[in-house]
Protein backbone atom coordinates (compact mmCIF):
# COMPACT_ATOMS: atom_id res chain seq x y z
CA UNK A 1 0.00 0.00 0.00
CA UNK A 2 1.17 3.14 -0.46
CA UNK A 3 1.46 5.51 2.23
CA UNK A 4 3.48 8.53 1.54
CA UNK A 5 4.25 9.93 -1.69
CA UNK A 6 7.13 12.47 -2.11
CA UNK A 7 7.90 13.76 -5.98
CA UNK A 8 7.27 16.73 -8.63
CA UNK A 9 3.83 18.75 -8.76
CA UNK A 10 3.06 18.34 -12.13
CA UNK A 11 -0.48 19.80 -11.79
CA UNK A 12 -2.76 20.96 -8.97
CA UNK A 13 -6.47 21.67 -8.63
CA UNK A 14 -8.97 21.85 -6.09
CA UNK A 15 -9.99 18.33 -5.82
CA UNK A 16 -6.87 16.41 -7.19
CA UNK A 17 -3.07 16.96 -7.66
CA UNK A 18 -0.65 14.79 -9.68
CA UNK A 19 3.02 14.01 -8.27
CA UNK A 20 5.16 12.66 -10.03
CA UNK A 21 7.64 9.74 -8.35
CA UNK A 22 10.31 7.26 -10.52
CA UNK A 23 8.72 8.87 -13.81
CA UNK A 24 5.39 7.72 -12.90
CA UNK A 25 2.55 10.34 -12.53
CA UNK A 26 0.02 10.04 -9.31
CA UNK A 27 -3.07 10.90 -9.57
CA UNK A 28 -4.05 11.90 -6.24
CA UNK A 29 -7.39 13.12 -4.59
CA UNK A 30 -6.86 15.89 -1.96
CA UNK A 31 -9.52 18.15 -0.15
CA UNK A 32 -9.39 21.97 -0.06
CA UNK A 33 -7.03 22.24 2.96
CA UNK A 34 -4.45 20.63 1.30
CA UNK A 35 -4.84 22.29 -1.89
CA UNK A 36 -3.89 25.50 -0.80
CA UNK A 37 -0.77 24.15 1.18
CA UNK A 38 0.61 22.97 -2.52
CA UNK A 39 3.07 25.11 -3.60
CA UNK A 40 3.47 25.96 -7.03
CA UNK A 41 3.54 23.32 -9.71
CA UNK A 42 6.80 22.12 -10.59
CA UNK A 43 7.89 22.19 -6.89
CA UNK A 44 9.01 19.51 -4.75
CA UNK A 45 5.96 17.79 -2.84
CA UNK A 46 5.56 15.31 0.11
CA UNK A 47 2.05 13.89 0.70
CA UNK A 48 0.44 11.36 3.29
CA UNK A 49 -1.55 9.06 1.29
CA UNK A 50 -4.43 6.81 1.95
CA UNK A 51 -4.86 4.01 -0.62
CA UNK A 52 -8.34 2.68 -1.14
CA UNK A 53 -8.62 -0.45 -3.31
CA UNK A 54 -11.63 -1.75 -4.40
CA UNK A 55 -11.77 -4.72 -7.35
CA UNK A 56 -13.06 -1.87 -9.90
CA UNK A 57 -10.87 0.99 -8.71
CA UNK A 58 -7.35 2.29 -6.62
CA UNK A 59 -7.49 5.67 -5.43
CA UNK A 60 -5.06 7.42 -3.71
CA UNK A 61 -6.35 10.25 -1.34
CA UNK A 62 -3.49 12.55 -0.24
CA UNK A 63 -2.97 15.17 2.89
CA UNK A 64 -0.52 17.74 3.74
CA UNK A 65 -0.44 17.00 7.37
CA UNK A 66 -0.59 13.61 9.00
CA UNK A 67 -3.76 14.60 11.49
CA UNK A 68 -5.68 15.48 8.64
CA UNK A 69 -5.43 11.87 7.34
CA UNK A 70 -5.59 10.51 10.63
CA UNK A 71 -9.31 11.82 11.13
CA UNK A 72 -10.00 10.87 7.21
CA UNK A 73 -9.40 7.35 8.39
CA UNK A 74 -11.50 8.03 11.00
CA UNK A 75 -14.31 9.27 8.98
CA UNK A 76 -14.52 6.12 6.73
CA UNK A 77 -15.06 4.25 9.54
CA UNK A 78 -18.65 5.87 9.89
CA UNK A 79 -21.24 3.72 8.19
CA UNK A 80 -22.73 5.93 5.18
CA UNK A 81 -19.17 7.79 4.53
CA UNK A 82 -17.19 6.66 1.94
CA UNK A 83 -13.85 8.22 0.98
CA UNK A 84 -15.10 11.07 -1.35
CA UNK A 85 -17.84 12.10 1.34
CA UNK A 86 -14.63 12.26 4.08
CA UNK A 87 -12.74 14.49 1.52
CA UNK A 88 -16.20 16.55 1.10
CA UNK A 89 -16.28 17.18 4.94
CA UNK A 90 -12.33 17.93 5.25
CA UNK A 91 -13.19 20.57 2.70
CA UNK A 92 -15.95 21.99 4.25
CA UNK A 93 -14.29 22.89 8.11
CA UNK A 94 -10.68 22.70 9.49
CA UNK A 95 -9.76 19.24 11.21
CA UNK A 96 -10.17 20.69 14.62
CA UNK A 97 -13.41 22.37 14.10
CA UNK A 98 -14.96 18.55 12.46
CA UNK A 99 -12.72 17.37 16.31
CA UNK A 100 -14.63 20.13 18.11
CA UNK A 101 -17.83 19.25 16.60
CA UNK A 102 -17.70 15.87 16.76
CA UNK A 103 -16.82 15.81 20.26
CA UNK A 104 -19.06 18.38 21.88
CA UNK A 105 -22.02 16.97 20.03
CA UNK A 106 -22.59 20.23 17.04
CA UNK A 107 -24.94 18.88 15.05
CA UNK A 108 -26.05 21.85 13.86
CA UNK A 109 -22.53 22.38 12.59
CA UNK A 110 -21.96 19.35 11.10
CA UNK A 111 -25.12 19.34 8.81
CA UNK A 112 -23.87 23.34 7.45
CA UNK A 113 -21.13 20.97 5.59
CA UNK A 114 -22.83 20.19 1.98
CA UNK A 115 -23.55 16.33 1.69
CA UNK A 116 -23.83 15.61 5.24
CA UNK A 117 -27.23 15.34 6.74
CA UNK A 118 -28.65 15.11 10.20
CA UNK A 119 -28.28 11.64 10.16
CA UNK A 120 -24.95 11.55 8.86
CA UNK A 121 -23.52 13.91 11.14
CA UNK A 122 -25.59 12.03 14.17
CA UNK A 123 -23.63 8.41 13.21
CA UNK A 124 -20.19 10.91 13.13
CA UNK A 125 -20.77 12.14 16.78
CA UNK A 126 -22.32 8.35 17.53
CA UNK A 127 -19.39 6.77 16.37
CA UNK A 128 -16.46 8.43 16.91
CA UNK A 129 -17.08 10.63 20.15
CA UNK A 130 -14.64 8.52 22.09
CA UNK A 131 -12.08 7.60 19.18
CA UNK A 132 -11.18 11.40 18.21
CA UNK A 133 -8.62 13.14 20.85
CA UNK A 134 -9.47 15.52 23.50
CA UNK A 135 -8.89 18.97 22.62
CA UNK A 136 -5.64 20.80 23.68
CA UNK A 137 -4.16 17.06 22.96
CA UNK A 138 -3.26 16.15 19.58
CA UNK A 139 -4.41 19.54 18.12
CA UNK A 140 -2.00 21.28 20.65
CA UNK A 141 1.02 18.50 19.35
CA UNK A 142 3.26 19.74 16.50
CA UNK A 143 1.77 17.80 13.65
CA UNK A 144 4.99 16.88 11.22
CA UNK A 145 5.01 19.37 8.09
CA UNK A 146 7.76 18.09 6.34
CA UNK A 147 9.67 15.20 4.74
CA UNK A 148 12.34 14.65 6.97
CA UNK A 149 10.30 14.93 10.31
CA UNK A 150 7.50 12.70 9.05
CA UNK A 151 10.33 10.22 8.46
CA UNK A 152 11.57 10.54 11.73
CA UNK A 153 7.88 10.18 13.26
CA UNK A 154 7.98 7.21 11.11
CA UNK A 155 10.77 5.53 12.33
CA UNK A 156 10.06 6.29 15.82
CA UNK A 157 6.76 4.63 15.47
CA UNK A 158 8.22 1.34 13.87
CA UNK A 159 10.33 1.51 16.92
CA UNK A 160 7.53 0.72 19.15
CA UNK A 161 6.93 4.42 20.25
CA UNK A 162 2.96 6.05 20.31
CA UNK A 163 2.66 8.58 17.32
CA UNK A 164 2.17 11.23 19.81
CA UNK A 165 4.83 10.75 21.96
CA UNK A 166 7.44 10.98 18.80
CA UNK A 167 5.83 13.64 17.70
CA UNK A 168 6.18 16.08 21.02
CA UNK A 169 9.88 14.37 21.22
CA UNK A 170 10.49 15.58 17.92
CA UNK A 171 8.69 19.18 18.19
CA UNK A 172 11.13 19.65 21.15
CA UNK A 173 13.98 18.65 19.39
CA UNK A 174 13.34 21.29 16.20
CA UNK A 175 11.48 23.72 18.49
CA UNK A 176 14.41 25.91 18.32
CA UNK A 177 14.79 25.95 14.63
CA UNK A 178 17.57 23.33 15.27
CA UNK A 179 17.79 21.12 12.02
CA UNK A 180 20.30 18.28 10.27
CA UNK A 181 20.16 15.29 8.65
CA UNK A 182 17.79 12.20 9.03
CA UNK A 183 20.17 10.61 11.41
CA UNK A 184 21.01 13.55 13.60
CA UNK A 185 17.27 14.86 14.19
CA UNK A 186 16.24 10.79 14.78
CA UNK A 187 18.76 10.52 17.38
CA UNK A 188 18.00 13.35 19.02
CA UNK A 189 14.71 12.87 19.27
CA UNK A 190 14.78 9.33 20.32
CA UNK A 191 16.98 10.60 23.16
CA UNK A 192 14.51 13.08 24.20
CA UNK A 193 12.37 9.64 24.34
CA UNK A 194 14.39 8.10 26.72
CA UNK A 195 14.46 10.42 29.24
Amino acid sequence: MIAHLRGKLLSKHPSQAIVETGGVGYEVNISVPTFSELPATGSEIALHIHTQVREDLIALYGFFRSQEKQLFEKLITVSGIGPKLAITVLSGMAADEITGAIRTNDLARLTRIPGVGKKTAERMVLELRDKLPHAGTASAALAPIDALEEDVVSALVNLGYQRMAAEKALASVTKNGKRGSFEIVFREALAALSK
